[in-house]
């Protein structure tokens, strides 16, 4: 289990907001914004070698893609990118530096699985440099595939099977708990048992408020299930420090 950053990038801005409540105009409830730019943050976990963070584009502002184009300047290599990435621009950001593409809604929507846009990705980078960010949605007791920016509940079901069907097809999965995102309010410790039988690695995301939490989720994924942080986190505003947090990285290349 390691740490993975984050850079959420909205209206240009480095911020933490409660994604359940972007809408179609770009607007959403703000947890935290930073006064500090996309780079900054790029070098600070350069600087302390944190690789696999992600870069997520909340919006289609034109000043998000030109943070998040500037973050991969900053760290070359090692951080992801997604938001609004399709086929006709996921080698635009490769080339300028991420190391994989994240897609949610090019592939999964409304209408359900979109296998000719996920196949088209895969004719463009390859299967090595797409990560599968899944919004998962907890209905009695199973977890279903959120899309348009969770308003709409597909009848996509994440499952074992889900997990090792379409990890013939990606590198990695980011998988955030709907219900537990942007909150601090706790884990969602179902999901994160599901996900340590993933198949390839997968980063969980939504509801850590503190350091016990991280290590729950050591323990239920048995050591499987990488995580990310946001608004709890003092560099974001919150309480837990990045300085402890971070000690939760790759010790080997």
């Amino acid at each position: 289990m390691v740490f993975r950053p984050c850079i959420d990038i909205h209206e240009g801005k480095v911020k933490q907001i409660v994604g359940s409540t972007l809408n179609d105009n770009g607007h959403a409830v703000e947890n935290f914004i930073s006064s500090h730019d996309s780079t900054y943050f790029a070098r600070l976990f350069r600087q302390d070698a944190l690789k696999g963070g992600h870069i997520i584009m909340l919006g289609k502002s034109q000043a998000n893609k030109e943070q998040a184009i500037a973050a991969l300047a900053a760290y070359p290599g090692g951080m992801q990118v997604g938001g609004g990435i399709t086929a006709d621009n996921a080698g635009e950001y490769i080339a300028a530096g991420a190391s994989h593409v994240i897609v949610t809604s090019y592939v999964f929507d409304k209408t359900g699985y979109n296998g000719e846009n996920l196949h088209r990705l895969l004719d463009v980078v390859g299967k090595d440099k797409i990560v599968l960010d899944l919004s998962a949605k907890e209905i009695n007791g199973k977890y279903f595939i959120a899309a348009d920016r969770w308003q709409t509940i597909t009848d996509i079901e994440i499952n074992v099977d889900f997990l090792n069907k379409f990890a013939g097809m990606c590198d990695e999965y980011l998988v955030h708990a709907v219900n537990n995102e942007g909150k601090k309010q706790g884990i969602d410790e179902s999901l994160i048992s599901l996900l340590a039988k993933s198949p390839i690695p997968v980063t969980y995301a939504g509801g850590i408020g503190n350091y016990s939490d991280i290590e729950k989720i050591n323990k239920i994924g048995r050591g499987r299930v990488d995580f990310t942080v946001g608004s709890a986190l003092d560099i974001f505003g919150g309480y837990m420090e990045y300085d402890l947090v971070k000690k939760y990285k790759q010790v080997t290349e």
